[in-house]
């Protein structure tokens, strides 16, 4: 593995947030192309091809790139497995992010997207310090609607037929939280991160790139 450099890797008690390696490549096409993970996405590769170039792509961003996305893969800590993905995307004002994400189906309901979310909001207001950070979800999305309220995000936006996505124009939510709001949070309980949803939970952002 010989990720980029450009990204400074994220460590959780269960995960890491690295920069995205050629290895990546079939196990990135794989939870992309199932449908339940590609339905509120803006990318579902079509080749594998297509995926080794993104993450060539994704390796030659660096953090702050005005209107940049920056993909970074998001992996278990003990099995350096890759389970999904974090969107960066760093407004042209400098000063405020978007956020975004996709998890592979069968690591839905363990908390991760949380937890993994909990370590890139960390990155975007402590390490990087912006002032602001949004993101995007459709509103049928019940499930990362609530995982973003659980993050201390708010609802600021809907947007009707706003976007045009897999043929067709969607409606879209905004969500957003200032650094000043984020760093009046309590901290966690690593227990609640670890709990087993029901079946049923899904985390999934809608991520538009």
């Amino acid at each position: 593995m010989n990720p980029s450099p450009l990204f400074e890797v994220l460590s959780t008690d269960r995960l890491m947030l690295r920069p995205l390696a050629a290895e990546d490549r079939d196990t990135i096409f794989a939870y992309r192309s199932d449908p339940d993970v590609a339905r509120y996405q803006g990318w579902k590769p079509p080749t594998l091809e297509s995926v080794a170039d993104f993450i060539r792509e994704m390796q030659a961003v660096a953090p702050e790139t005005p209107g940049a996305w920056l993909q970074v893969g998001l992996c278990l800590k003990e099995e350096r497995r890759l389970i999904g993905d974090i969107g960066l995307h760093f407004l042209g004002d400098g000063a405020q992010m978007e956020i975004g994400y996709s998890l592979a189906r069968a690591y839905w309901g363990y908390g991760y997207a949380t937890e993994g979310l909990t370590a890139a909001l960390n990155y975007c207001f402590i390490r990087l310090g912006k002032h602001r950070v949004t993101a995007s979800v459709a509103p049928e999305n019940q499930r990362s609607i609530a995982l973003l309220e659980r993050l201390g995000m708010r609802r600021e936006a809907y947007h009707v037929k706003s976007l045009y996505l897999n043929g067709h124009w969607e409606d879209d939510m905004i969500y957003a939280i200032l650094r000043e709001e984020w760093l009046a949070r309590p901290e966690p309980d690593a227990a609640l991160l670890r709990k087993k949803l029901p079946g049923s939970a899904r985390d999934r952002f809608f991520l538009p790139f």
